[in-house]
């Protein structure tokens, strides 16, 4: 089939591998960037699988805390010029609002919600659609609680308060007030948005995931020419290596290049003198999971023509 230039440059992007090589790869999986992905990997080609989903929607991510309980919710949109709408980001910040008041994580329940000046959050969501020409959709959100202690809200280059492009929520089990678990929620926080763990600990990373992980591994080892026994090892020791750099409580803080996240909430917890225990996490990057299509503006043009 016919590889396209887009799905090089996509292949590149996500790769740092070279433009021939990602031709090939691409040639060799008929056009599958999933699997052009996977065969750079297993041939060493490839860099190592970088720390960003691809943001192809356009919208906001709003977040909001009150004490022990916090929400996150994407609300997705056509274009960045519609984000910046400021009736647009005022739905955002309802909705948000809305979605922390109902306290779990149904979409349907807050499409229903009353919403501020009358109607519901599914009423006011099409009205929006029809006065700003655009489609919109609630797309997720989740709630995160604790039960003595704080959830601390950070949201990373903020087009607005509380809404922008990453969301983050970090939930702090502990008696200590918030003069100690802000500013470490915070920094935790910070460090989520730029270390984008898949999971709290190696027990909850998705098992899909970890499938394919140990292909590319075993691939990798197989062709090391070593005794089978030893590239047995060889995949355990990858695998471990890869639990250990995407779950967040074994992931090297960001701030220091050095400790582990774990042992960070727990000296805070000494420092302070009660326990800190880091129980949930929120992490949204705006369109994460979701492929926008390419325009063709060239293409556009001569089909109008």
């Amino acid at each position: 089939m016919a590889i396209t230039a887009a799905a090089v440059k996509e292949l590149r992007e996500r790769t740092g591998a070279g433009m021939m090589d990602c031709k090939k790869a691409l040639s060799e999986t008929n056009g599958d960037v999933e699997a052009a992905v996977d065969l750079l990997r297993t041939k060493g080609l490839a860099a190592a699988q970088k720390k960003s989903s691809r943001t192809a929607a356009e919208g906001l991510v709003g977040v909001t805390v009150a004490g022990s309980k916090g929400v996150a919710v994407e609300v997705n949109s056509e274009t960045d010029f519609v984000a910046k709408n400021e009736q647009f980001q005022d739905f955002v910040r309802n909705v948000t609002d809305a979605a922390l008041e109902l306290g779990n994580d149904d979409i349907e329940a807050l499409l229903r919600a009353a919403y501020p000046g009358g109607g519901t959050v599914q009423e006011t969501l099409t009205n929006n659609v029809a006065t700003i020409g655009e489609n919109q959709a609630l797309r997720r959100m989740k709630t995160v609680a604790v039960s003595s202690g704080l959830v601390v809200p950070y949201i990373h280059n903020a087009v607005a308060p509380g809404m922008g492009k990453i969301g983050v929520l970090v939930a702090l089990e502990s008696t200590l007030g918030a003069d100690v678990l802000e500013p470490l929620g915070k920094q935790i926080a910070m460090h989520i948005a730029a270390a984008f763990p898949l999971a709290l600990d190696a027990s909850g990373l998705d098992a899909d995931t970890m499938e394919r992980e140990r292909s590319i591994a075993k691939e990798k080892a197989a062709e090391s020419g070593k005794p089978d026994n030893i590239v047995e090892k060889m995949v355990d020791g990858a695998m471990a290596k890869f639990a250990k750099e995407n779950a967040l409580l074994s992931q090297i803080f960001v701030m220091d290049n050095k400790t582990p996240i774990a042992q960070v909430v727990e000296q805070a917890g000494k420092d302070a003198g009660a326990e800190i225990k880091l129980t949930e996490y929120v992490r949204f990057q705006l369109g994460e999971g979701i492929d926008k299509k390419e325009e063709d503006f060239a293409a556009e043009v001569a089909a109008l023509t």
